[in-house]
């Protein structure tokens, strides 16, 4: 394609850093308290998830995350002395990282979630290296290694083997309702569309605005899309008087959606973005360990194959991608 002669390659996900920024020794508090913090947090995000959809449309739970946790980003680019006025080009790639990452992605986890155990949807969301790496190969012309290959093959069986004892477990109605298939194919949409965002925010327009900048404008443009489609797909806003659903929309927005936010890019600049992408290989684990003690999680020789391939299939496809 004539864009891919002109688009320098970046790793999806992050910002540029330095050499020197892979300096710092990975035993250091510095690395390790936030290293912890952040995959465990957003480790528990997922199950928090779980306590937004029961009873209340996923579509306003979503919008009310997001409406919460946009000007507390702002803030955050504020305090980080970001600039915050955007081009016109700029404005527009917002737009659509908005569109794709805060509106079809967590619209999709959300409503995945109502039939497929949250720890397994995040399990599924750990493989969102391998279609970065597709788009990445495909519009930014990055090499793909045949050690990421292999690994990510390996991670793909064990998420398999965890879908296939979510399918025999569950097979007329999912976790919430429904049926776990259809949960599937909305967790994969999700996953698609995080991965366009991951890669849209890759061209050189994005390369030139400060990233906590980009994303405080796409949440808020994102947040303006999830009121829409939460008016025209589930009525009127709700308003529960459960105070555990309104602490749980706290927690996601400011906690898991702000918070985490500096420390993660604090963590990658001090050990570089490669590095910092095992953080996920906590956060699933974190997850599946939520799922076992809150949501009765039953293993099963099948499933701990499963967990264990996808888990050492991450690593090596990890591996393979920083070398």
């Amino acid at each position: 394609m004539r864009m891919r002669a002109h688009w320098p390659k970046r790793s999806l996900h992050y910002e540029p850093v330095p050499l020197s920024a892979t300096q710092t020794p990975m035993l250091s508090w510095r690395v390790i308290l936030p290293f912890v913090l952040t995959g465990s947090i957003w480790g528990s995000t997922w199950f928090v998830i779980t306590g937004q959809i029961d009873g209340v449309p996923a579509a306003w739970s979503v919008f009310y995350r997001f409406a919460l946790a946009t000007p507390a980003l702002f803030l955050v680019a504020f305090l980080m002395k970001r600039r915050l006025k955007l081009t016109r080009p700029e404005h527009m790639l917002a737009v659509i990282v908005g569109i794709f990452q805060f509106s079809g992605n967590f619209l999709f986890v959300y409503h995945a979630e109502l039939y497929v155990t949250s720890g397994i949807v995040a399990m599924m969301f750990g493989l969102l290296m391998v279609p970065n790496a597709l788009f990445g190969r495909l519009f930014l012309g990055e090499k793909v290694r045949l050690g990421f290959v292999l690994g990510s093959m390996i991670a793909i069986i064990g998420v398999s083997f965890l879908l296939m004892h979510e399918w025999r477990a569950n097979p007329d109605a999912g976790v919430v309702g429904g049926n776990v298939g259809l949960g599937i194919v909305l967790a994969l949409f999700g996953i698609l569309a995080a991965s366009v965002a991951n890669v849209i925010q890759a061209n050189p327009t994005g390369r030139a605005v400060p990233m906590v900048s980009l994303l405080a404008w796409a949440m808020l443009y994102g947040t303006v899309f999830d009121l829409g489609f939460a008016a025209l797909t589930a009525g009127p806003p709700p308003f529960p008087t459960d105070t555990g659903y309104w602490l749980g929309i706290v927690y996601l927005a400011v906690i898991g959606s702000v918070v985490t936010f500096p420390l993660h890019y604090n963590l990658v600049r001090e050990i570089g973005a490669g590095r910092a992408a095992y953080n996920s290989i906590l956060t699933i684990s974190v997850a599946m360990l939520i799922s076992t003690v809150f949501e009765d999680y039953q293993w099963t020789w099948l499933t701990a194959g499963g967990m264990v391939l996808a888990v050492v299939g991450m690593v090596l496809a990890l591996r393979a991608k920083i070398r």
